[in-house]
C-alpha cells in the first residue's frame, strides 16, 4: 500500500528577512527533487493610520512590498528566477493570508527570526499561528548560525 502524497506546490512566506530568505532556499531545495512549484508569497497592507502616511508623502506600500519580494527572491535564489518559482504579492495580513493559502498548498515554509536565549524558544506570531491553523504541513526554518 502506498499512501504517499505528491507534493506539487510549496508556499513560502517572504518578508525580506534573513529567515525568510533561508525558508525560500530550503523550499527550493525540497521542490527541485519533487518537481514541485514554489510560490514565494509576500503580504502587504495599508497601515491603520494610512491618512497620516499619505499626508507626509509616504505611499505605494504595495510597490515597496513588491520590490522587497523581488530582491528577496534574487538574493535567495540568484538573479535568474528558476522556472518552478512563482512570486505572488497579496494584500492582507500575513497570518490569515498564509493560512488561507495553505488550503491549496501541499506545504507551507516559513522563516523564524530567532532572538536567542529564552526568547529563542518561542515561535513568532505568524509562524506559531500557521503551525496551529494551517491546512497542510508547515516547516519552520531557522536562520543558520554563522560560524
Amino acid at each position: 500500500m502506498n499512501d504517499r502524497r505528491q507534493i506539487r506546490s510549496i508556499v513560502v512566506g517572504v518578508d525580506g528577512s534573513d529567515a525568510s530568505l533561508e525558508a525560500l532556499r530550503r523550499a527550493q531545495d525540497l521542490a527541485v527533487p519533487l518537481a514541485a512549484n514554489v510560490i514565494a508569497l509576500a503580504c502587504w497592507d495599508y497601515p491603520q493610520v494610512y491618512d497620516g502616511y499619505v499626508a507626509v508623502g509616504i505611499d505605494d506600500f504595495d510597490v515597496r512590498a513588491g520590490e522587497i519580494l523581488t530582491e528577496a527572491v534574487a538574493k535567495a535564489l540568484g538573479p535568474e528566477v528558476p522556472a518552478n518559482v512563482e512570486t505572488r504579492l497579496t494584500r492582507g495580513h500575513p497570518r490569515p493570508t498564509l493560512i488561507e493559502e495553505s488550503k491549496s498548498a501541499d506545504m507551507l515554509v516559513l522563516g523564524r527570526r530567532g532572538h536567542g536565549g529564552f526568547g529563542g524558544l518561542l515561535l513568532g506570531s505568524v509562524s506559531s499561528a500557521c503551525v496551529a491553523h494551517a491546512h497542510c504541513p508547515v516547516l519552520v526554518v531557522h536562520v543558520p548560525e554563522e560560524s
